[in-house]
């Protein structure tokens, strides 16, 4: 048996190859143009699929934005104002106070999770020295900040002169 003649077709043919090789070519392929009848009529289908796919993917994000809407929502604390609230009567009437140019009416925080604990409502005279203690770190931050931009300024004209 020659391999040359299996590969490459050069050498001597072998006769048990070339038996085989006449036997099998009945089945050897043979082109031949593609002939189409010319009353061949082909229904245009319309494809829903991509159509489908996208309202499929529309309803997944508006279901997701709206469970972490819900969600979200659970997590929030509810805001109320304090004014709808009725005063209580034992309460004395405090000594007017310093009131900012804007004062914010007084909210109440609660969380809608634990609605039957009680919400966190702070005495008048608390809330005002809240508010005077929120205006003096409000100064004092004032302040902190002034000073840095002065230092940040005589750094960057030392700077200057260094490089200049």
């Amino acid at each position: 048996m020659n391999d040359d003649y299996l590969w490459d077709k050069t050498g001597p043919p072998d006769s048990q190859i070339q038996q085989l090789e006449e036997i099998l070519g009945t089945l050897r392929y043979q082109p031949a143009p593609l002939n189409l009848p010319t009353n061949l009529v082909v229904p245009k289908r319309r494809s829903y699929l991509p159509l489908l796919a996208i309202a499929a993917s529309l309803l997944l994000a508006i279901l997701a934005g709206g469970i972490w809407l819900l969600v979200r929502s659970r997590h929030e604390p509810v805001i109320t104002r304090l004014e709808e609230k009725a005063p209580k009567p034992d309460e004395a009437p405090l000594p007017p106070v310093k009131k900012s140019a804007v004062n914010p009416p007084l909210v109440v925080a609660t969380n809608k999770h634990r609605h039957k604990a009680a919400s966190f409502v702070l005495p008048k005279r608390e809330r005002e020295e809240a508010l005077l203690a929120k205006e003096q770190v409000m100064l004092a931050l004032r302040l902190t900040s002034e000073k840095l931009s002065l230092v940040h300024k005589k750094t960057q004209i030392k700077n200057q002169h260094k490089v200049g």
